[in-house]
């Protein structure tokens, strides 16, 4: 079965490499060159739509034996084929579990399907105990590191593959991985029978190892034996960005609007001190098209939005961006300006997936009611920092802040003040982000 399913996946894998292989000259049609070209960059790119990065936990015990360990080794491959690794897509590693776990291969060695099929075939058998637990534990400890290839604002996955049941404990290993914000998946083969259960030291173990016990991320296959059809299934969840809850956190599930004061009274100099004081706590994010996201709108008696959710999707563009927002300078109609930010900036984003978050910065009266607006902010589920300083009226400040007003409004006499509020506004966000999913 093996050797079959490797020769099938290292033949070329387009009649113009069969015909390069042999010697032949390529064409030089230019529609087929385009599309070739075209084709070898979307590979080599990978599927975009789903990056992630898995780590495949095989079974290497005695349990499952040579044989199932080879067609375990098969449908691990076809999973990598079809998720389209490359490197702006899915990157992956293996770790096989046995006595004691043994990392084969991280997520930085291979960035092309054919090169993670070798080194799957080329794994050996290592026999012993099921330590399952253990293994899952050294994988979440030691594999998801940046010196091993993981890439910052992308879900992490644990894939782990259990023939029959672990010989040891995997709830405390599991607990272990959602502290590290890792989603684990179990893909559970031949369960134990009625007979077999006695043998099992905990029969729940599915439900306590997996990232939640919601049904999405465990997964059952009867046998090791005709496997292909499990594998679209199984590629379609591991894509699924939104259901990865255990990655899920306040720096790469959050949009955050800064609304910054651009009157007349503020002046250049402070001006750039609002600028780093939006950077420092633009700093403590991922940032990337599938985690957290910055926008920008300066106000003064109109808006103008310097850049929006959509616009930069790498933590550097975004600060470059900021480090380039130019002052206005003019009146200070802040009720307006939360209008339009909510309109406009959240507007486009309200169903996604992100929790939402507007920092307004004043440093003075506004001319137009907050009140209103500020409410109909909170009711859109955007929850509001204000952040007043000189002469910022409290009472405006406490009229934007979300609930409890106490925690979500901040006054500093001097503008050199603001660097001391950073740190209270991440702790903030993502406290409201926690209390938000329980």
């Amino acid at each position: 079965v093996l050797t079959r399913w490797a020769s099938s996946f290292s033949v070329a894998g387009t009649k113009s490499g069969a015909l390069e292989a042999a010697g032949q000259p390529l064409s030089t049609a230019r529609p087929s060159t385009g599309k070739r070209l075209k084709k070898l960059l979307e590979k080599k790119v990978g599927n975009k739509d789903c990056k992630a990065d898995i780590a495949f936990l095989i079974d290497g015990s005695y349990n499952i034996g040579q044989r199932r360990f080879n067609l375990q080794k098969s449908f691990v491959g076809k999973i990598a084929v079809m998720l389209r690794i490359g490197t702006e897509g899915p990157h992956v590693g293996v770790v096989q579990a046995s006595e004691h776990p043994k990392t084969e291969f991280y997520l930085k060695n291979f960035t092309a399907a054919k090169d993670v099929l070798f080194a799957i075939k080329e794994i050996g058998f290592r026999g012993g105990n099921s330590n399952t637990g253990k293994a899952l534990k050294h994988t979440a400890q030691r594999f998801f590191s940046l010196e091993n290839g993981v890439r910052r604002g992308i879900p992490k996955i644990i894939i782990v593959f259990i023939d029959g049941w672990p010989s040891d404990d995997i709830e405390e290993a599991g607990i272990v991985a959602r502290e590290f914000g890792i989603n684990v998946f179990i893909v559970s083969v031949a369960r134990p029978t009625t007979e077999e259960q006695g043998m099992v030291q905990d029969v729940g173990f599915v439900d306590k190892a997996v990232c939640q016990n919601n049904g999405f991320f465990s997964y059952y296959i009867p046998t090791w034996f005709g496997t292909t059809k499990y594998v679209k299934p199984l590629v379609q969840k591991l894509c699924s960005h939104e259901q990865m809850l255990c990655s899920k956190t306040c720096y790469n599930s959050v949009n955050i609007a800064f609304l910054i004061d651009g009157s007349s009274s503020v002046g250049d100099s402070n001006f750039r001190l609002v600028l780093d004081f939006i950077s420092n706590v633009a700093k403590a994010f991922e940032i990337s098209d599938i985690g957290s996201k910055i926008a920008v709108v300066q106000f003064t008696y109109d808006q103008r939005i310097e850049f929006s959710f959509t616009d930069y999707t790498t933590k550097e563009k975004v600060l470059s961006a900021v480090r380039g927002v130019r002052y206005m300078s003019g009146g200070t109609a802040t009720g307006d300006a939360i209008s339009f930010t909510t309109r406009n900036v959240f507007g486009p984003v309200r169903d996604g997936p992100n929790k939402n978050f507007l920092v307004v910065l004043t440093d003075g009266q506004s001319y137009d009611d907050v009140r209103g607006p500020a409410a109909a902010a909170h009711k859109a589920g955007i929850t509001v920092f204000s952040i007043g300083v000189a002469w910022a009226p409290l009472d405006d400040l406490k009229d934007m802040a979300s609930e409890p007003r106490e925690s979500h409004n901040f006054f500093t006499r001097e503008f050199t003040g603001l660097e001391q509020i950073v740190p209270d506004v991440v702790r903030g966000i993502c406290r409201d982000f926690l209390n938000s999913k329980q």
